[in-house]
Formats: C-alpha cells, structure tokens, sequence
C-alpha cells in the first residue's frame, strides 16, 4: 500500500517529488497524484495519528473502496485444507474459486493476489503465544522415540528398552527411565518414580495421546484409564491431555525427550546392556549429568533452577506412595466366582449374571458393583486348591451344605434330645466313613423343621424301643402316623392287611397235564 502519511509529511518538509518517491518507494506519477488529489481536496500536513493510511485512501481514492467490496473473499480455511491433500496446487484452487465467483456475479482476484492474501491469512494463523511457566504447576511425560538394546547374554537376541521422560514446566528439570515395556503398570510405576525424584507433586499434568494415558480425547470428552485417574486423585494433581497431533501442548516434553535422546539414548549407544537393570543405572547416571549441565543461555542449571526456583512451590507427596491396580471388567457366572488369574474369589450370589469391576494389586482384590464396593479379598500368592470363599456371598443352600460335619450334626441332635442325639450318632458311625451318613442326618433335620423338635425326639426314642438300628424311612413312618403322640408303653395296633385276589396262576397242575399222563 502507498504510504499516503509519508508523502504528505515529507511535502511539508518541502522535499522535491523525485525525493518522495525515493523514499516512499513509489513511482513520481504517483507522489504527483496523491499530491494533487489532497490538495483539491484540501487534506495536509500535520495528521492526527489516529488517521491510517487506510482512512487516506478512502479519502483520497473513494471508487478503489467500493471496486473492492464487490470481489469476492477467498474461503482461507478450506484453501489450507484443500492444500493438505496429495495432488492439490494453489493454482488449482485459483481456477476453482475464479469459477465460484463468476457463479455468484462477484469479482475474483488474480492468482498472485490470491496467493498473497491467502499466505498472509496463514502466517496470521500461525502466530504462537510465550506462556510464561508458573514454578510447581505443571509436569509434562512422554516417551522418547528411541529406544536402548538389551543383549541376551546367551542366545545374543536384541530386546528394546524404552525410556520414560518426565520434565518440570519452569525450571525444566527432567526426570527419565529405562522400562521394559510401555505398558500401563511401567507408565504408572514411572509417574511413581518421577514424584519421588521430584520430590513433589505438580499442579497438572500433562501426558500425550497414548492409549495408557488417554482413552478418549475428543471436543466435547475426555477419558481417562480408572488407573491413571486413581493415581491424580492419590497425588492430588490433575490430567489434561495434549490434544491430538498438537505437540506444542507439551513443548518442554517435546524438547526435553530430544534432549534426553543425544545426552542419555546416543551417549550410551556405544555400551551392551545385558538386562533391564544395568540399563537403568546407566540412564539415572546420564540423567544426573544431564541436570548438572549449564544452560546455554542463561546461569545454572536445571537441578539449580529446581532448587532456587521451584520446589518451594510444588506439592508436598502423599504419606503412603499409589499403589498400582489392575483393573478389569467381568461377567459373574453361576458360581458367583471371579479370578486374578491365579486363584479364585467369591462375590454375592445375586450378583450372577451382572457385570462388575474388578480390582486387582499385589495384596488385595476387590469388586465394585455400579461404583460400589461388594466385595474385598486378601489376594493369595500361591495358587489355592479351592476358591477363597465368604460365607456371606453365599446362597443359604450352600451354607448349609458346606456347614455339614459331623460335630455339626451332634451340636444339632444335642439341642434337640438324648434320643436324638443316639439317632444321629448311629447314622454316623453305622457305615465305613461318617460321610455316608450325612444325607440322614439332613433329613433329621428337615424333619425337625417340619414338624417340630419335640416330636423328632419322640418319635427317636420310640423307634429306639424296639430296635437298636434306626433308619430314617422308619423314623418319617412313626411321625406321618402321629405315633410319636401315643403313650410309649401303649403298643402299636398293626393295621390288617386287606385280603386281595390273587393274581398268579388259578389253574391247578391237572389242568396242564397231557391226556393219558398220570
């Protein structure tokens, strides 16, 4: 644009046209036209400085204003997208929107003004903010692209190692770790590790895209794992995730995952580790020379930083570290029985068929039923033969069947009688083993619900009067008659036996002799 001020500021210097347009780096032509133009017009020098350039030219040049507003303004974003697929050139999108704008009876601007507009558009979208970095308010994690070599000392097999980066917003003070994985127990155990190097706890924290750290990160939710959440919630901090592919949410990770590449990965790439643990004695030693190098453009550095600057200010660490969990989600099937995968544990029976959480760590398993907890086990290191069971979780059929034994059954028959009590013994010791006389004694029992203690032992003390070998059946016999109810010197009347026909053979043996047999 002409800068219309200058030429009017350097006319009242009295500087000649050539002189003006020399320094404006504008043609004479021109210079001589503004000139001109302001004088008919009456516009000079001094300006007030809330006067631009722009507001001139609508003064001076009123058509050029309203020729403009009938051109038609180029979609920016969808030109950057468009850019973004393989095979589309500006040229091409030129010829498009020219094409456009005739449709819509407006004016298109020409293809090198098109490409002006538009790359002014993208450097304007481009512009990044410096956030100034509050000390203990936030702890940027991410894992470094390169890797460490583990050698087999027999086979020679290579086995990657994985380097967890941890870094300080402030004083950038990183804390980094060999794993062997990165799965979610090390992505855990290494935030663990990281808060005790620290020696506190941040404000935020900040981890990437990773699916051990985010489950779902989207506009409008955000999901993160059960364990990761109960980790901020033990340390009071909070997660806010990087969004996607937007690396710039975390530039000191970023920086210091390069870093922690040439002064740790590539400064070790010369050694053979023959296990996980050499490796991650090798790194806490880089990782220590690593804070203790100088910053480049400033005094210190990042562990004197840390010291000065930060740690005053971070969260003071929990009493009792987090313990990891695992977490899985299960299916109660018909025998109310879940599984660490070693041994098994009961949850209520009236949970069959439902789906609960389940919670496992290195000492206790737990399950939770709609976000409550139902039930808790001390979680056993050796595999067990049979399940660990509550009795509370179990229906009262089951009770019952495993509450049977023999001191059981005599406790029982002592609360009813001394009958009784002979009846339940004999079950018990009339067979080889007392088990075989246990579903007599049940049956005692049943029978003792049904129609009373009192008549139970009545009716064992009649049986015992003329037998010294009591069955069950004779028993149940005696109190579906009333027996039990008649004076025991009273004899038992026996019921006559009605006379039937007969239904074998009525024929005698004459009747199937031959003709002429004797």
């Amino acid at each position: 644009m002409v800068n219309y001020r200058e030429i009017l500021r350097l006319k009242s210097l009295r500087y000649s046209n050539a002189e003006i347009s020399r320094c404006v780096h504008s043609s004479r032509n021109t210079v001589q036209e503004v000139l001109s133009i302001a004088e008919a017009i009456q516009i000079s020098w001094p300006l007030s400085d809330s006067v631009s350039n722009l507001d001139l030219q609508a003064l001076l040049y009123p058509g050029r204003i309203k020729k403009n507003e009938d051109r038609m303004i180029p979609d920016y974003p969808k030109i950057h997208r468009e850019l973004a697929r393989k095979g589309v050139t500006l040229t091409l999108l030129w010829t498009e929107y020219c094409s456009e704008a005739h449709a819509a009876g407006m004016i298109p601007y020409m293809s090198t003004q098109f490409g002006d507009l538009y790359r002014k558009w993208a450097r304007i979208t481009k512009a990044t903010l410096r956030i100034n970095r509050k000390p203990g308010d936030i702890m940027e994690v991410d894992w470094a692209g390169e890797t460490i070599n583990i050698y087999d000392p027999v086979t020679g097999s290579i086995t990657p190692a994985y380097l967890f980066v941890a870094v300080l917003d402030c004083s950038s003070y990183v804390y980094a770790e060999a794993c062997p994985n990165m799965r979610e127990e090390s992505f855990i155990n290494c935030h663990i590790h990281a808060y005790e190097y620290f020696g506190g706890v941040t404000r935020l924290l900040i981890p990437d895209n990773l699916k051990t750290g985010v489950t779902k990160n989207t506009r409008f939710e955000t999901v993160i794992p059960r364990v990761y959440r109960e980790l901020s919630d033990h340390y009071g901090t909070a997660i806010v995730p990087a969004r996607p592919k937007a690396p710039d949410d975390k530039p000191l990770a970023e920086g210091s995952v390069k870093f922690a590449t040439t002064w740790i990965l590539a400064a070790l790439r010369n050694e053979h580790f023959f296990s996980i643990g050499e490796a991650r004695k090798a790194v806490a030693e880089k990782l220590e020379e690593l804070n203790e190098r100088p910053f480049q453009k400033r005094v210190g550095n990042r562990r004197q930083a840390y010291e000065n600057e930060e740690r005053e200010f971070m969260q003071p660490l929990p009493v009792v570290p987090f313990e990891p969990a695992v977490w899985s989600t299960v299916k109660v099937q018909r025998d109310y029985l879940i599984t660490d995968g070693l041994n098994k544990y009961t949850v209520p029976f009236d949970l069959i068929g439902e789906h609960v959480d389940v919670r496992v760590t290195s000492d206790s398993v737990e399950v939770f039923f709609h976000q409550t907890r139902v039930a808790a086990h001390v979680r056993h290191k050796q595999a067990q033969r049979e399940p660990i069971r509550v009795t509370e979780h179990m229906p009262p059929e089951h009770q019952k069947y495993l509450a049977y034994a023999s001191d059981e059954f005599l406790l029982w028959a002592n609360g009813v009688g001394p009958f009784t009590t002979k009846v339940i013994d004999y079950f018990l010791t009339s067979d080889k083993e007392p088990e075989q006389g246990y579903k007599y004694c049940v049956s005692l029992m049943k029978a003792a619900d049904r129609y009373s203690n009192e008549r139970v032992e009545r009716a064992c003390e009649r049986i015992l009067s003329f037998t010294t070998q009591p069955s069950y059946r004779s028993i149940l016999t005696i109190l579906r008659n009333g027996q039990d109810q008649l004076p025991l010197d009273k004899p038992v009347e026996e019921k006559a036996v009605p006379e039937t026909r007969s239904r074998g053979i009525t024929r005698g043996v004459a009747s199937f002799r031959k003709d002429g047999e004797e």
